[in-house]
């Protein structure tokens, strides 16, 4: 298996990872403009680009996900629940679903609660073993810290949808799986998001303030008690993402 993160504008962080020997490969969360690096990336790997992933619609920055896909013949990937505000035909993920990238298979877990269309993805190298390596948790866990909720509008529940992902689908994971969130510090995703680009969940299970906490009513009032600033030009964003 082969594994790359890219740290790109807006303190966002993108992936390429897959299969060399069978050559396959994932583009997950690609920044408009950073197209060509996973096309000369997958040139070097000679590998084929199968998937193009978004972990969900972007308000933070213009996604390159669609281009890449036209640019390379790969299916572009989003959760189902997009279909309800997306313009435009992908390929729809579902919970549960198993993507297969040669010897990396790829669990869809749906997490909403940034946004209702966020998901993780759950990845396993079966030349390493059966048990899953590392989790992709885009906007819903970072190192640090927890994915804002207010984008919808809804904050409390939306908070309360994150609560519920996170305790049904995530911190039931092993504590030794690795993390790779989908931003690192300065974005403004998430409140005191650390500049370290990747963790583990059981070290942010001991550290991360929104983990300890169990009450899901304390946990709102946690998540929705500092708020960063929305994102320059979210709404332009976001337009553009959903466009036909």
């Amino acid at each position: 298996m082969f594994f790359k993160q890219l740290a790109s504008k807006e303190a966002s962080l993108s992936y390429f990872f897959g299969c060399g020997t069978l050559g396959k490969s994932i583009a997950v969360d690609v920044v408009a403009g950073d197209e060509q690096w996973f096309i000369d990336e997958a040139a070097k790997a000679q590998v084929k680009i199968t998937h193009v992933i978004d972990t969900h619609v972007h308000a933070d920055h213009y996604t390159g996900g669609r281009k890449l896909a036209e640019m390379v013949g790969a299916p572009y990937c989003l959760h189902e629940n997009a279909a309800n505000f997306v313009k435009f035909p992908y390929h729809k993920l579902h919970d549960g679903d198993l993507i297969d990238v040669g010897n990396v298979i790829v669990k869809v877990l749906h997490t909403p609660g940034h946004t209702l269309d966020s998901l993780c993805l759950l990845v396993t190298d079966k030349r390493r073993g059966d048990e899953p390596w590392f989790l992709l948790t885009g906007d819903t866990l970072f190192v640090g810290s927890i994915g804002r909720p207010d984008l919808a509008g809804r904050e409390k529940e939306m908070a309360g949808m994150l609560f519920d992902s996170l305790h049904s689908k995530i911190l039931t994971l092993p504590s030794e799986l690795e993390i790779f969130p989908g931003h690192q510090a300065g974005s403004a995703c998430g409140a005191g998001i650390s500049g370290k680009p990747s963790s583990t969940l059981g070290f942010e299970k001991r550290f991360n303030a929104g983990l300890q906490i169990q009450d899901r009513d304390a946990f709102i009032e946690h998540l929705t008690s500092v708020i960063p600033p929305r994102p320059a030009e979210m709404d332009r964003i976001v337009a553009a993402n959903i466009a036909a």
